[in-house]
């Protein structure tokens, strides 16, 4: 890339950045392992072998054909084990595969009514409202006003208030009902 100088003498050239050196994640596996003169070998079928130099850990890793993978860099001396590094990260990944499975995510779920909501209409929507907490989502109640309805705002707010007093027992009302423009929000959470 040509750079023209402010004084305009001629272009510059821009050297481009060096990358940045790849960075390893996960344990340090075979000759990554440095830095320490001796470490505590664990063998492939989990029995100690004792501490050892590093080279004869090496040596014992290829002899078994498998890697010498570092498990507990900050003990002293590190502790390494020989296993097969491949299986290892595998085992890795579906563990931490399962934990985000079992994770429950609370989602925000959004119910949207006008001051004027009919009852049968205001029923079926505190069905829905049960159901979400049942799931254990979060919902919004969204009130919009329309037209000659915002000098009527207080209904709109006794409507958000018998919405509190009938989940009262089921829900907590995480952000009290505020304005926003045309629209009044109220966010519920279930009660543990």
């Amino acid at each position: 890339m040509l750079l023209s100088t402010a004084t305009g003498e001629g272009p510059i050239a821009r050297r481009p950045y060096a990358a940045p050196p790849p960075s390893k994640d996960g344990p340090r596996v075979n000759e990554d392992i440095r830095g320490t003169p001796r470490v505590l070998l664990i063998d492939a079928d989990g029995e100690k072998q004792g501490e050892m130099p590093i080279g004869a850990a090496l040596d014992a890793a290829r002899e078994a054909g498998l890697d010498l993978v570092e498990v507990a860099p900050n003990s002293n001396p590190p502790v390494c084990k020989i296993l097969d590094y491949g299986k290892f990260r595998f085992e890795e990944q579906k563990k931490k595969a399962e934990t985000r499975k079992k994770a429950k995510r609370v989602e925000l779920k959004e119910i949207k009514v006008r001051p004027n909501i009919d009852d049968h209409d205001y029923e079926v929507k505190m069905k829905a409202i049960h159901r979400f907490f049942e799931e254990g989502d979060k919902v919004k109640v969204t009130l919009r006003f329309r037209g000659r309805e915002m000098q009527h705002t207080n209904l709109g707010m006794d409507l958000l208030d018998r919405m509190r007093n009938e989940l009262d027992g089921i829900a907590k009302v995480e952000h009290e009902p505020r304005f926003e423009g045309r629209q009044v929000v109220m966010v519920m959470a279930p009660r543990a």
